[in-house]
């Protein structure tokens, strides 16, 4: 949504009345925050990206496709980097992996986060060091736990007391010392869907503060003295925009420091406060910079270190989304163009719900904008959809579109560069589109299209 449209788009439109319809509408601007930074109108009015029209890049690589702009993401990563110059950026891999963005990544300096074995196998066959890898997830088998050790990893976020045993008896059989941090639950109600809020007592990650379970780990980890305990690991929730909820999850972590201090008389050197930073996927989000989101959250960590009395610990983040969300849009072709009986207008694109489960999944929102030319035709509200059989596959729920809108226009969502194609699923069969990387007015395939025999090659039936 632009950035002049009207809030009240979001939700139910039927009980909104009809002010906000006559908020005027631009359809063919391009809001700076929603977009990668190098994209804009070029040649016929075309979106370009890094030079490259459009137009070239449907015709070469065909619809869907996600377009990734690399100058971008690079861009992001550095910033996070130079933001926090004293404190470990993890790169969260869960948002969107492959071994391009590996290396991407690691050439800008930062570490990185796997959540499976899969990511992990892909951050290795791109050549990551392993010791700057980071490996979560609430459970990991005993295969990807011996993986990652075998490996070197440089450090396992464990969280379960099994997962805890399962490593301790590995570290002794192979005769090392594995770094862990402990992930804690800290009881913060972040500000999110309920699917993507994860330190609520009441959810599969982590120990419980509140239980005692965290520190029952923490010391459980201490006495045995077979894993090498750096620190404590918080992650809130994700697309968070209120740094009061990192304040009170840092509160609460450091008292625990504390709290082992006294009862070991250890201070833990490592803090991490996990990742969830927002982005703008409509003109509604207003996220912080990395220098900002820096200030805020050393300013926190200093505040309450000293409050405690603790030497102020060497800091992690995990931003995944923050770096690789913006950097990409999806690519689309219309199809159908059908008005409901005055109610609404629904455009049809090429993909949906198999490549972008977000709005279905989660009620997500996301802006949208006819990318072949510019329109002078007045607005029209329009509901972009997929083409799967489901009634909820929609792209975006709610977009001024041209009424002039129709089958064989490109259609551009931007934002889709986190958790889109790491969702992507072969619904109706359909096979996962491309990601293409451009850089310098040039396109390479980073991820190609899946193909009817890559779907008939699993099904040995």
């Amino acid at each position: 949504m632009r950035a002049h449209e009207a809030g009240a788009l979001h939700g139910d439109i039927g009980n909104r009345g009809p002010a906000w319809l006559r908020t005027p509408v631009d359809v063919n601007d391009l809001v700076p925050q929603l977009w990668p930074r190098n994209v804009a109108r070029g040649a016929g009015g075309a979106l370009a990206v890094a030079g490259l029209d459009v137009r070239d890049l449907a015709a070469e690589f065909g619809t869907p496709v996600y377009v990734l702009d690399e100058d971008d993401l690079r861009a992001r990563a550095r910033e996070f980097r130079d933001a926090f110059p004293d404190a470990d950026v993890y790169y969260a891999g869960k948002a969107f992996l492959c071994r391009a963005v590996v290396r991407m990544i690691a050439e800008e300096g930062l570490f990185l986060d796997v959540c499976s074995g899969g990511e992990l196998a892909t951050a290795l066959s791109a050549g990551m060091e392993p010791a700057r890898i980071g490996f979560h997830g609430n459970n990991k088998s005993v295969a990807e736990l011996t993986r990652a050790v075998d490996a070197g990893v440089g450090r396992i976020i464990v969280d379960s007391f099994a997962e805890i045993d399962r490593l301790t008896a590995l570290a002794r059989e192979r005769g090392v010392r594995p770094k862990v941090l402990v992930r804690v639950t800290v009881g913060v109600e972040a500000h999110t869907h309920e699917f993507i809020a994860t330190a609520h007592e009441d959810q599969k990650f982590g120990f419980s503060l509140a239980g005692g379970a965290a520190a029952a780990a923490a010391f459980k980890i201490l006495d045995e003295d077979v894993l090498e305990l750096r620190g404590l690991h918080s992650h809130i929730g994700s697309q968070i925009f209120d740094a009061s909820g990192f304040e009170v999850s840092a509160r609460r972590v450091l008292a625990l420091q504390a709290q082992i201090r006294d009862a070991r008389g250890v201070e833990l050197p490592e803090l991490d406060l996990g990742g969830g930073f927002g982005i703008a996927y409509t003109t509604q989000d207003d996220p912080a910079a990395p220098h900002e989101l820096a200030k805020r959250l050393r300013k926190i960590v200093d505040g309450e270190c000293a409050a405690e009395n603790l030497a102020v610990p060497h800091l992690s983040i995990e931003p995944g989304r923050a770096i690789v969300g913006p950097a990409v849009f999806t690519l689309y072709e219309v199809g159908t163009v059908k008005d409901v009986d005055g109610i609404r207008t629904y455009v049809s694109v090429d993909g949906g719900m198999s490549d972008n489960i977000r709005t279905a999944l989660y009620d997500a929102s996301y802006s949208a904008t006819v990318a072949n030319r510019v329109s002078g035709a007045e607005p029209m509200l329009a509901r972009v959809v997929g083409k799967h059989c489901e009634s909820g596959d929609i792209v975006v729920k709610d977009e001024f579109l041209p009424a002039d809108v129709q089958p064989g226009d490109l259609v551009a969502v931007p934002g889709t560069g986190a958790y889109c194609r790491s969702m992507a699923s072969n619904y109706n069969h359909v096979p996962r589109p491309p990601v293409v990387a451009v850089r310098d007015g040039r396109a390479r395939l980073i991820v190609r299209r899946e193909t009817e025999d890559d779907l008939l090659a699993l099904d040995v039936g």
